[in-house]
């Protein structure tokens, strides 16, 4: 285990749901939560007492002042600007590109599969997820923007590994890249059915102003970003666990079998329940990509039997809350018959936030649920995945939850 989530667990079963870490460093002190009713409290009850907490500075650094980072009336602002964007008529629009992306994968593992060779599948779910978003926010404009700059500047997500001061900088050199494309489109009054375009046209519905070019670079930037890490993580994790528990994979096998047209039953699989998408919210519980999130106190609080005086970080993490033994038996093991409908509407709504809750909920977690159903379904109708020879799985609890090394795995054709 990560030494990080060695030492949140190690206090979380020494001192229990609810407990207070004095900091040299400040004259605050931290609490961290693992009970329901406390993170509730937080994240949706009193939502208007907390903003984001320690380590936003440094997220500011790589994101600007995006969605993901801002704060108060601006954060309603861009919120209301950007959720038609993740309407579902728009994520059922997305699905063919979805799909398509997936069929042009699964041929490449053919290939691969034909000569006997591994694939990385941790470096496949980074570069596929990495497709994926650059499609849906410049759709064709990518391949003119990689021609005119010898190459996806983009890449460097894929490229780089560590999220350190050195990528955020990288990074940031491509404000004058999407400022380009920005202005590209205005001179040419060019129409696309992606997210830029979308951004460009929203108003603000008390205004009519549209966001200024620093803003919608920040969450054009932003949705690169939120939309590759947490899914190309959440994936890695899928095959991971298919691949350990071959009974899994024999019924999710049954059940894309019996489907026709995998990219047109998504929605409604969304709406209602598929065993695909219970392995993926399994998945998401064991483990989470935003395995640790903070907020601090603007006004006093009190939570549980604890005075939260202004200024008071509080940490959640939800890779503990996942595995929390009060509220999901034998949390240790993958059963992803935990997500069939009837068992999930039993169990307590806010031991379960892979998304996060409240008011600042994940607003593209459709999008990220319809790729990955897509994906799954497309690549086990044509394989079996397994480990491929003796490695070490170990977790990374960096800016997400990860395996510290790359995962490499057999293809199997069915």
């Amino acid at each position: 285990m990560d030494d990080k989530l060695e030492y949140l667990w190690t206090f979380f079963s020494r001192y229990g749901d609810i407990y207070r870490v004095r900091r040299p460093s400040s004259e605050a002190d931290t609490y961290v939560i693992n009970d329901p009713a406390a993170v509730k409290q937080v994240l949706v009850s009193n939502h208007r007492n907390y903003t984001k907490g320690i380590g936003i500075d440094r997220v500011k650094i790589l994101l600007g002042n995006g969605i993901m980072v801002s704060e108060g009336e601006l954060w309603k602002r861009q919120r209301r600007m950007i959720q038609p964007c993740f309407q579902r008529a728009v994520i059922e629009r997305f699905c063919s590109q979805f799909h398509n992306r997936s069929l042009e994968l699964v041929g490449q593992w053919s290939r691969l599969a034909a000569c006997g060779e591994p694939v990385n599948i941790t470096a496949e779910m980074s570069r596929f997820t990495l497709q994926i978003i650059l499609d849906a926010v410049f759709s064709t404009d990518l391949e003119r923007l990689s021609q005119d700059t010898v190459g996806n500047p983009f890449h460097i997500i894929t490229s780089e590994s560590g999220r350190d001061l050195r990528f955020a900088v990288k990074f940031r050199a491509l404000v004058p890249v999407v400022a380009g494309l920005i202005e590209q489109r205005r001179r040419e009054g060019s129409e696309y059915f992606d997210f830029l375009s979308m951004l460009m046209a929203a108003r603000d519905r008390d205004t009519g102003a549209p966001m200024d070019e620093r803003q919608l670079i920040d969450e054009v930037l932003t949705l690169v970003v939120a939309g590759h890490e947490t899914t190309a993580s959440a994936l890695n994790w899928v095959w991971y666990l298919l691949s350990m528990h071959p009974d899994a994979e024999e019924r999710l096998h049954q059940e894309v079998d019996s489907r026709e047209c995998p990219e047109k039953l998504l929605l409604d699989d969304l709406l209602t329940s598929s065993y695909a998408e219970q392995v993926i919210r399994e998945a998401l519980r064991l483990y989470p990509p935003g395995w640790l999130f903070t907020r601090r106190a603007i006004a006093h609080d009190r939570l549980g039997g604890y005075e939260v005086p202004p200024g008071t970080d509080i940490f959640i993490s939800p890779y503990l809350l996942h595995r929390h033994p009060a509220h999901w038996p034998e949390a240790d093991a993958f059963r992803p018959e935990r997500f069939e409908p009837e068992v999930a509407r039993s169990r307590e709504r806010y031991v379960y936030i892979p998304f996060v809750a409240g008011p600042r909920h994940c607003v593209g977690e459709s999008f990220a649920m319809a790729e990955m159903l897509i994906l799954l379904r497309v690549a086990a109708r044509r394989f079996r995945l397994r480990m491929a020879g003796s490695q070490t799985v170990e977790l990374d609890a960096g800016v997400n939850l990860r395996t510290r090394h790359p995962l490499f795995m057999q293809l199997q054709p069915r």
